[in-house]
């Protein structure tokens, strides 16, 4: 069963690798949406795949981590495209949910990645 859980944040960042000119090489913000989704086995006796509450206890320090900053001064971040916070997200988390398939970062209401860790 797959299993989801919804996080938003606000970040600044500036892309330095664009060439001059491209509007993303300006400051400035977005508020980024959030999925992580976990797939397993229901448990036999809670009938749960987890805990929400649990899974919001690891991911919720990380969104702390990006939430209302400049994400260019954040180790890891140097160059922060959407494809990249997924990467930082996956890496941050992964260690602590065994059951994560995919971080899916949405950037606006119509852009956005979905990174399975590969």
């Amino acid at each position: 069963m797959l299993l989801f859980k919804e996080f938003t944040f606000d970040s600044a960042h500036f892309l330095p690798n664009v060439p001059e000119g491209h509007k993303c090489r300006e400051m400035h913000g977005h508020t980024y949406r959030l999925k992580v989704w976990l797939e397993g086995p229901l448990h036999p006796e809670l009938q749960w795949v987890m805990d929400f509450a649990e899974l919001k206890k690891v991911v919720k320090p990380v969104v702390e981590r990006l939430d209302h900053k400049c994400l260019n001064n954040i180790e890891g971040l140097t160059n922060p495209t959407c494809e990249r916070i997924a990467v930082y997200i996956w890496d941050a988390i992964k260690p602590f949910l065994p059951l994560l398939v995919k971080v899916e970062l949405h950037e606006t209401p119509t852009s956005g990645v979905i990174y399975h860790g590969n």
